[in-house]
Parts: structure tokens; sequence; C-alpha cells
């Protein structure tokens, strides 16, 4: 659904993108990770046809990003929640949604009960009749993610689709995200919220101007060379630290009560060991197991590692 291919941005000397490379498959959803300056929104901006990339090309959609006059029918296939909402702010939200459901075609028939009803999923019906400028950037944030669905579009790209929400609001976003992606449509997610894109995404992508690593919010976790370890014994045992320390591959070890935690190189390998020497010791272990890093330990070492 989006093919990407050596994709660049430069703005003058300055390197946004560099040479993203990157498949997004139908009915995915997938998240792209950066902090501040990272390229997400500039890379938002060239797969929606409103930048030209300097360099590489894409596909969204089946279209050709570089091909003449694939901008306007791109535009026209995809749904786009930018970073700022970008509504008519005299107009209310359903003179909104009505004016941009006549841009894309709909008409007054069609686009009636569509607004209707995303209004409604969006908890704005009662607001429906006010001038957006009322409004507080949560709101406006989602009577534009309303604009964006409006046509039903095949693919969906969102730049922080929660910023500014509250979390009633938040919640009332991500269900209606994950509905979509339940009924098989493309979402291209930009997102500084990693509870979020645990939440929402099939596969993330970290992005510091070019990409780090791409896989499941499960899986990133586990890439790291270093990760931990957690055992716990009957009380009443006391470990030799010494013993334990010296075995191969054991980085540190912190004992809190009747629990050893342990930072390893590949603990899938070395928790039997450290299991071993306690029982010799004469544990007796009453649990031992991984402890796999969340998606944010993960980011924060990966991101760390590319400065």
């Amino acid at each position: 659904m989006i093919e990407i291919a050596g994709l660049t941005r430069r703005f003058g000397e300055v390197t946004a993108v560099e040479d993203l490379t990157l498949s997004v498959r139908s009915g995915e959803c997938f998240g792209l990770l950066g902090p501040n300056g990272a390229g997400k929104t500039t890379t938002v901006r060239m797969l929606c046809s409103l930048i030209a990339p300097t360099a590489g090309t894409a596909r969204v959609a089946g279209l050709d990003l570089m091909a003449e006059g694939a901008g306007s029918k791109i535009r026209a296939s995809i749904g786009l929640l930018p970073e700022n909402p970008g509504l008519y702010e005299t107009l209310s939200p359903r003179e909104n949604l009505a004016f941009f459901g006549e841009l894309y075609g709909l008409s007054p028939s069609e686009s009636r009960p569509r607004i209707d009803l995303l209004l409604d999923q969006l908890d704005l019906t009662k607001d429906r009749d006010r001038a957006t400028a009322t409004f507080s950037k949560g709101m406006k944030q989602k009577v534009a993610l309303a604009r964006a669905l409006l046509h039903r579009p095949r693919i969906l790209f969102l730049d922080e689709p929660t910023s500014g929400l509250d979390p009633f609001s938040a919640r009332i976003v991500k269900d209606v995200l994950l509905a979509l992606k339940k009924d098989g449509t493309t979402i291209f997610l930009s997102t500084h919220n990693l509870p979020e894109a645990e939440e929402l995404c099939d596969r993330v992508g970290i992005l510091r101007k070019k990409l780090l690593v791409v896989g499941t919010p499960r899986e990133l976790p586990r890439r790291l060379p270093r990760r931990g370890a957690r055992l716990r014994w009957q009380d009443g045992f006391s470990p030799d630290l010494r013993r334990l320390t010296s075995l191969e591959g054991v980085r540190s070890l912190r004992v809190e009560g009747a629990a050893l935690f342990a930072d390893l190189d590949e603990p899938e390998r070395r928790i039997p060991s450290l299991v071993d020497e306690l029982v010799r010791q004469g544990a007796r272990i009453t649990f031992a197991g991984e402890e796999v890093p969340s998606l944010e330990e993960a980011y924060l070492e990966l991101i760390g590692g590319a400065a």
C-alpha cells in the first residue's frame, strides 16, 4: 500500500530525511517514532505529496509519487490529520465538514449522514453548530480527524493524532482508529506517544533522519543486546553475589528482599546459569524469567545510541 525507496529531503544544507526505505502493508497500522526534528512530519508531508522529495521515490495507493499529476490523485485517495488542524474557525464543525465534503466531490446526500456519524463517533454532536474558534485544541483536533475520514480514505496519515486531547477524548480517538484498522484502513501514524504506538501499531520504525530500526512494539525491546532477568526464591536465603557476578554475561546484580534483578547479555542463555548457581548455594527458586524492556526503554536506548 505504501512503498518507499531512498526517500530524501534536504532544506538547503540541512538534511531532514535521508535515504528512507520502507514498506507498509495494506491494512497495517505503522507508527513512525522519533524526537523533535527527526524528520517524521517531513516524511508525512512527502508521502501526502505536499512537498517534493530531493531524491528517491515512493508509491502510495499504487500511485508513483514522482509521476506527473500524481499529487492530486494521491491527495484524493488519502486522509490526512496534520500537526495543525487548519480549520475555518468562523465555521462550525458541521459547516467545515460540509465544505470539505464538496471539495472531496461528495454530494450533500452523501456527506450529511457521514458528517453526523463522524461527529457522533468523536463526541462532537452537541458542539456541531458552534464556531470552531471557540474550541479547545483537542476539540479542533477531533474536527480535523473527522475531515480526514469524511471521504472514507484507503490510507490515513496521522501526525500526533491525540496531541492536546484529554484522556477521555484521546480514548475516543484511539477507539475510532482501532475500528478503522479492523475494517482494513491502512494507517501511517507519526507520534511521540509510545503507549499509543504500542496499543495501535502493528509495527513501528524509529527515525532520526535515517530509519534506525523497524519491528513490532513487542519485538523491538528484545533486540537490545543488554536485557534483564528476575529471579525469586523462598525467604531465608542470602545469595553470594561475588560468585554470581563471576558468571559469563552478567553485567550487574541487585537484590531486593527475596528477588534478584540481573542485567545480562542474552538473558535466554544466561538465566539457566544463574539458576544453577543459586541452587548450588542453597536457594529454592520460585520464579525465573526474562525482564523485557518497555518500548519506551528500547526507544531511549536506540535514540541515545544514534545521537
